[in-house]
């Protein structure tokens, strides 16, 4: 089956989203979580569900927190941002 959407892809933050409602939804059975697979070409995009599950990290974020206080997390070897990467 194939069926023809138009859209808009709108602002959604920093970035930019493409709204998945309606059809685009239904159709392909897509819900809140559904891990998806995304192929990037020159003049744009297609979303295909996963099929395989998402490899999970070995390490949960508290694990990679755990131990870190303002001794150890060694803050001064960040570095500084330049004018044109804040966010204005």
């Amino acid at each position: 089956m194939s069926l023809a959407i138009d859209s808009k892809i709108q602002k959604w933050g920093n970035g930019l989203g493409l709204r998945v409602s309606g059809a685009m939804r239904d159709i392909p059975h897509f819900t809140e979580n559904t891990v998806v697979k995304v192929e990037v070409f020159e003049d744009g995009f297609t979303v295909k569900k996963a099929t395989q599950s998402v490899k999970r990290l070995p390490f949960t974020e508290a694990q990679l927190l755990e131990g870190l206080n303002p001794d150890t997390v060694h803050s001064e070897l960040l570095a500084t941002p330049i004018n044109s990467e804040l966010i204005e």
